[in-house]
């Protein structure tokens, strides 16, 4: 049982490791396809090197990946979609393979909601984001209309998977047996990441939705090399959410008081 609830563990941490913007597992046929896209889909000029809220929360990143785009609605159209993403939420409007990755084994798919829900708008600082049931992102700076920052670091993760362990230990004596539960997270590296939004009001009631990705992950220079793949991955991602927003705060029914 034991081995099972570890191996268990490392599937779980390879998904959470770098949370929802290092889905890049991603074909190389698929990666080839994407390669002029990624050279300038929604890259502003001076991108990267723009100040962006949650910067100085991964002050010496490793990688950085900044994508934008223009939306035919308001700032306050566009936040409640963002004010209500996560697991269990509102999702990450990205493809639904993408969401449903984030679904516990064994439970139905979860495609990203169409609608907004109340329910969830009222997100502050320190409140978690999730990606899985236990756990996830937390949420360090929430400005309603202008930004959202989220951050992830092992130290966190950390934290969580102890919370989970423990969740198990109870539940297994609660049923009358005994548990000799552990998390190895010895080989995991030190990283940081932010996922960071900013919405900037543009004339005509629209939106310049701006979305950055930085990280830094204490890993060998061999591992390093993989940066590319994981950058393509973290493209695929921003670009498929930030269409996803896109196409909902334009969609959605707007009714006057």
């Amino acid at each position: 049982m034991f081995r099972l609830f570890k191996f268990a563990f490392k599937a779980w941490f390879m998904v959470q490791l770098m949370a929802v913007a290092f889905s890049a597992g991603m074909g190389a046929a698929y990666l080839v396809q994407l390669r002029a896209q990624y050279r300038s889909w929604g890259l502003l000029s001076g991108g990267n090197e723009r100040g962006v809220r949650g910067d100085g929360l991964v002050a010496e990143a490793d990688l950085v990946e900044t994508r934008a785009i223009d939306i035919e609605a308001p700032p306050d159209r566009v936040w409640p979609w963002l004010a209500q993403m996560g697991y269990g939420r509102g999702g990450w409007y990205s493809y639904a393979a993408l969401d449903r990755a984030w679904t516990p084994a064994g439970g139905p798919p979860s495609d990203s909601a169409d609608t907004i829900l109340e329910e969830f708008q009222d997100l502050a600082e320190g409140d978690l984001v999730p990606t899985h049931p236990q756990g996830g992102f937390v949420a360090r700076t929430v400005e309603p209309n202008e930004a959202l920052v989220l951050f992830l670091d092992d130290a966190m993760i950390r934290e969580q998977v102890d919370e989970i362990v423990a969740d198990a230990a109870d539940a297994v004596e609660e049923r009358g047996g005994e548990a000799d539960l552990r998390a190895e997270l010895d080989d995991m590296p030190s990283y940081q990441v932010t996922l960071a939004f900013e919405l900037e009001e543009l004339p005509g009631d629209r939106t310049r939705l701006i979305a950055r990705v930085r990280a830094t992950v204490d890993v060998s220079e061999n591992q390093k090399r993989a940066r590319p793949v994981l950058a393509m991955g973290l493209f695929v991602f921003l670009k498929s959410q930030l269409e996803g927003i896109k196409e909902r705060a334009e969609s959605a029914v707007v009714i006057d008081a």
